[in-house]
């Protein structure tokens, strides 16, 4: 019956070990999951500030075009 309870052991630790290395990928994939969402965020944050600029480059018209770099230096913050 030794090798039996032998057997039973190794099972017993190895499931225990796996049970922990799950639990540590389970905190790693939802880390991952927040730096996700976090940068969807910041992607769209992104997406509508290209897109309200170049809503104000297409009011400017065709009287006075101005490139994106012109359009950032006119609306720069005031500690520039």
């Amino acid at each position: 019956m030794s090798n039996h309870d032998d057997k039973l052991s190794e099972l017993e630790v190895l499931i225990t070990h796996q049970d922990n290395k799950i639990d540590d990928l389970n905190e790693v994939v939802t880390q991952q999951w927040k730096e996700i969402d976090a940068l969807k965020k910041y992607i769209e944050r992104t997406t509508a500030k290209i897109e309200e600029l170049q809503n104000n480059i297409n009011e400017a018209g065709a009287d006075e075009s101005m490139s994106v770099t012109d359009e950032a230096a006119a609306n720069k913050p005031p500690h520039y």
